[in-house]
């Protein structure tokens, strides 16, 4: 029987920061023993091109396969500047009633992600985290 603990990383990746930042959490993530589903190493490829409706279905229902697979959502949060896949993810974690640990990367935050997730740490904070107990830690930063 596997008892790893299963995380969903819900992170953009298109530009040099956010992809050196879904970098380091995949490795914290990975090197902590637990099964991550990191849409960035798990991309589509399918015979359709990529952006065409088929790819896009497809990989719309893969990412919500592995949020519902998941015993915790991990969203790499940019305050609020905000992928909105990204923060769809977070918010389809929270109405299936997945823990969301939202790692704050921006200087602010939007009260629908500080109040609607698990917890609210830093990128540091994640090489500690405790998945087993799952702390509760308050944003205490900038918020609208």
């Amino acid at each position: 029987m596997n008892n790893k603990i299963k995380i969903y990383l819900a992170s953009p990746f298109f530009n040099d920061e956010e992809l050196k930042n879904v970098e380091t959490a995949e490795k914290i993530l990975f090197d902590r023993g637990f099964e991550v589903f990191s849409p960035r190493l798990n991309e589509v490829r399918s015979e359709e091109n990529i952006g065409s409706p088929a790819w896009s279905k497809e990989t719309f229902m893969n990412d919500r396969r592995f949020i519902d697979w998941a015993d915790a959502v991990v969203m790499l949060y940019y305050g609020n500047y905000s992928d909105s896949g990204t923060a769809w993810e977070c918010g389809y974690a929270f109405g299936t009633n997945t823990p969301v640990v939202v790692v704050h990367l921006g200087e602010d935050s939007n009260l629908m992600i500080h109040e609607g997730c698990h917890t609210n740490i830093s990128l540091e904070d994640l090489k500690t985290y405790d998945f087993n107990k799952m702390p509760y830690k308050q944003y205490d930063g900038k918020m609208f």
